[in-house]
């Protein structure tokens, strides 16, 4: 298993940027090894925000392994502008431990990568542990922040224990149904 793993792992890295021009697509077909995980939805204060579903490029088994890309599609309920999904993904990355100094660099990668979105539109982001993220806007890249750190901790928000929604964490962790 863990030469599948590494094998799929190598695969990923060297496809590159091709995997992740064709990522929404792959989502939305299932292609590409990658698997829907869990799915669940963000409200605040009984508005809905977004249902969130977790992918993971991984072969199929019961744990969610901790060293291949991950995406998490978003779509949204209503809409939100660039400005407060930034400023709010910062505040979240702070809470995380992020400091002052990072935020400062991060606010304008996230400015350039995060969209407007208007009620129905999706927002996907790709974790590729150790190298950083790539975002979309519906099937349009984005572009992509090659920080580990900032994957680490902007991923968090949805996937660390300390998420501020543990509900719906617990539904993105939840796994596959076998």
């Amino acid at each position: 298993m863990r030469t599948l793993r590494a094998a799929l792992i190598s695969f990923l890295l060297l496809a590159g940027s091709t995997l992740a021009e064709a990522v929404p697509e792959a989502l939305r077909e299932g292609g590409n090894g990658w698997r829907q995980w869990g799915s669940g939805e963000m409200s605040w204060w009984g508005l809905a925000l977004y249902r969130a579903t977790l992918w993971v490029a991984a072969p199929p088994g019961g744990e969610l392994p901790a060293d291949v890309p991950t995406a998490l599609r978003l779509q949204y309920r209503r809409d939100i502008p660039r400005d407060r999904l930034v400023q709010s993904s910062l505040d979240e990355m702070r809470r995380l431990g992020a400091d002052e100094a990072q935020l400062a660099r991060w606010q304008g990668e996230l400015q350039r990568v995060l969209p407007d979105v208007r009620e129905g539109e999706t927002i996907v982001g790709v974790h590729y542990p150790g190298q950083g993220a790539a975002f979309y806007h519906g099937d349009r890249r984005r572009g992509e922040i090659a920080d580990a750190d900032f994957a680490r901790l902007f991923f968090a928000i949805w996937l660390d224990r300390r998420s501020r929604s543990p509900a719906l964490r617990a539904a993105l962790l939840q796994g596959p149904a076998l």
